[in-house]
């Protein structure tokens, strides 16, 4: 994948890992706990947990953290990636890293989906932090748990707060190419369809604005947006002419914009202001300041930075929380590409 960091990462001594566990374990919970915006939370009913690999796995965590800043330094478009690869994979059959199998002869997954097809991207970072963890902890620590984990330290990279993912989560053998073509909301879609998608996955009205802003960094490929630019009247003369730049009426499918045009790489609530000034991306984001019912959360979140952010992780921790299979359930892949 273009743009993804190689970077190594040199691991201590087996016999130093156990001396230096209290002193990560304190690294990695302390800077979970400034960042986070939320307590401490295990998810009992779907029996995950923040401590999971403690003793299992003691440097999990970092090692998962350091890959992915070392990613999102390199290419900061790489978090908005990782946080959209997550976002894929809960929507659809839950937070089970289905979302990662690719096809094979014998196989179809989820990849191939009008809505990742060609647009998902961030699979190799999730390969070589699970190749890292495999060296350190062979079979313990899962593909959907990394997942969760780095979507959360992608965030918190770019600006964003922390939320603590709980863990546990184990990784399917299943995918399902009809859930993800049916289940994950278009760029297309309008403000009640939108509600409807996102209710359909247990989330509030305000919980969609809430993820909704995690269009503050990213992009988006020409195709998506052509419609809006050119045929829709809520929308900033300048900024349509400036879009239309690099997506011809015809042709440049894949060429992409800045969901956010303010700030495209920093965690903020600008992209909350520019739909206020009619500069939204996709048409489904106008939608929620179109003079409809979430009109009022997004001039809060505009104006209440924090709030959003805030808003934003806790929506997120309930998202991470999605379905996921626990116990005996799925496996634990050693490749995240492929079952075992």
């Amino acid at each position: 994948m273009a743009g993804v960091s190689h970077q190594r990462v040199i691991f201590p001594d087996f016999k130093l890992k156990i001396g230096l566990f209290l002193c990560l374990v304190g690294i990695v919970s302390a800077s979970d706990l400034t960042s986070s915006a939320t307590d401490a939370v295990t998810s009992a009913e779907y029996q995950l947990s923040t401590s999971f690999y403690n003793l299992r796995c003691p440097l999990a965590l970092l090692t998962i953290k350091t890959l992915v800043t070392a990613a999102v330094l390199k290419e900061p478009r790489m978090g908005a990636s990782l946080l959209r690869l997550h976002f894929h994979d809960c929507f659809v059959q839950g937070c089970d890293a289905s979302v990662l199998l690719n096809d094979t002869a014998t196989f179809v997954g989820e990849q191939n989906a009008f809505p990742n097809r060609n647009s998902l991207r961030g699979f190799q970072v999730i390969e070589d932090i699970k190749t890292k963890l495999e060296f350190l902890c062979p079979g313990v620590v899962s593909c959907a748990d990394i997942l969760a984990v780095a979507a959360r330290d992608s965030v918190v990279a770019l600006g964003g707060l922390g939320w603590q993912v709980g863990l546990g989560r184990r990784d399917s053998t299943t995918a399902s190419l009809s859930g993800a073509n049916s289940d994950l909301p278009a760029p297309f879609l309008d403000l009640n369809a939108l509600i409807a998608a996102f209710q359909k996955k247990t989330f509030t009205v305000d919980e969609m604005v809430a993820l909704s802003g995690g269009h503050t960094i990213g992009r988006g490929r020409c195709v998506t947006f052509r419609s809006r630019i050119y045929n829709e009247s809520n929308i900033d003369s300048t900024y349509a002419n400036r879009m239309r730049e690099n997506c011809p009426k015809i042709g440049g499918d894949d060429s992409l914009s800045p969901l956010d045009i303010t700030s495209q790489d920093v965690f903020d609530s600008a992209y909350f202001r520019n739909l206020i000034s009619e500069k939204g991306l996709f048409h489904s984001d106008q939608q929620l300041y179109s003079g409809g019912s979430t009109d009022s959360k997004v001039e809060d979140y505009a104006t209440n930075p924090l709030l959003f952010r805030s808003d934003f992780a806790k929506a997120m921790l309930k998202m991470s929380n999605l379905s996921p299979l626990t116990g005996a359930q799925g496996q634990i892949r050693k490749v995240c590409s492929r079952v075992n």
